[in-house]
């Protein structure tokens, strides 16, 4: 199996991060890199440095206008009298609707802040374009390893993407690499299907597809009435126009193990195969660890051994796109254990 990574994406080091009404120290540390990069090591996977695809990729998802935002903003944000460590909001506009939104209306920093990112989760610091960016082209190289004839590739992402909305960072996530991959699969294949199993509901990936009929998207996740992205993720929401019925939410309740787990992934497999995918992005987290910090959940290491070989009883080639996980004793050897059980 073929594996992507860019150095500089360990360059992305926020300092902070809202939680429980205090900035806290931040989760998604550069050291989760080395935690995986380990995991690959043991399986005697050398990761390929991805090419320099530029903001091709990217564009295919997110528009322009938020892009420049994310290249230039901790650039101005050394302009303003008083600026704080990183790029953070302190004001929201009202919104609504699923689509995608016209540049935002003033070019003032401080406005555009609140514009593009949807949370105080997603600080730009000086080198968070550099690492979001290199992430996608991991993504990509990734999906073109498939197109290429692999039955697996993986990319080792980071920061993660799945709460990306075209427009909008949250939740970590500044660019969707799961969504960038799947528009690259969809030059190939007819019918793409994202199946998401972070702890989180993968909103960014489903509002990107939502009215698509093209991409299915399933994702296993935390019932949201308890966890963020607390205002996506239920059952109902299924999809809308030409997309009514290829988005699939399967929550699963607060103090879930293994079982819950696994059957919510089967579940997810299942639509999969009924919707006729010819591939499969897998945006995998580990974040429902019961170790780790954000999670929820009682899952266990050896689950996601079983989730890898799920997968690999599916039948179809797969782009493993790397999303969360925040406990680093243990998400290489969540890693490991997917990879091993899901074959060569």
């Amino acid at each position: 199996m073929r594996s992507f990574y860019h150095p500089d994406q360990a360059l992305h080091a926020p300092q902070q991060f809202m939680r429980v009404g205090r900035l806290a120290a931040p989760t998604d540390i550069p050291a989760r890199t080395q935690a995986l990069l380990a995991s690959l090591d043991r399986l005697g996977l050398v990761p390929e440095v991805p090419a320099d695809h530029g903001r091709e990729p990217a564009a295919a998802v997110h528009p322009a206008h938020y892009m420049d935002f994310l290249e230039s903003a901790f650039r101005r944000w050394q302009d303003l009298p008083g600026h704080g460590p990183e790029v953070l909001p302190n004001t929201f506009p009202q919104l609504s609707g699923t689509g995608r939104r016209p540049p935002c209306p003033t070019d003032h920093l401080i406005a555009q802040a609140g514009y593009y990112l949807g949370d105080l989760a997603v600080p730009v610091g000086e080198f968070t374009w550099v690492s979001a960016l290199r992430s996608t082209h991991a993504a990509t190289d990734a999906a073109l390893a498939v197109i290429g004839g692999d039955r697996a590739a993986y990319a080792l992402c980071r920061p993660s993407g799945h709460h990306a909305r075209a427009d909008r960072a949250s939740g970590f996530c500044y660019l969707n690499n799961a969504a960038i991959a799947a528009e690259r699969l969809r030059s190939r294949f007819a019918r793409v299907a994202v199946l998401d199993i972070d702890a989180h509901h993968g909103d960014g990936t489903q509002s990107i597809f939502y009215d698509r009929a093209d991409v299915l998207t399933v994702s296993v996740h935390v019932d949201p009435d308890a966890y963020y992205p607390f205002f996506t993720g239920r059952p109902d929401e299924r999809g809308q126009g030409s997309g009514e019925g290829f988005n699939l939410n399967l929550p699963i309740p607060p103090g879930a193990g293994d079982q819950d787990f696994l059957a919510a992934i089967t579940c997810g497999l299942d639509a999969v195969r009924d919707f006729g995918a010819e591939v499969l992005t897998l945006a995998l987290g580990f974040d429902s660890h019961a170790e780790d910090p954000l999670s929820l959940l009682t899952v266990t290491t050896a689950a996601f051994g079983q989730a890898g070989r799920a997968v690999a009883r599916a039948g179809i080639p797969v782009t493993i796109i790397q999303e969360g996980g925040y406990q680093t004793e243990v998400i290489g050897d969540c890693l490991e254990a997917f990879l091993t059980n899901l074959g060569p």
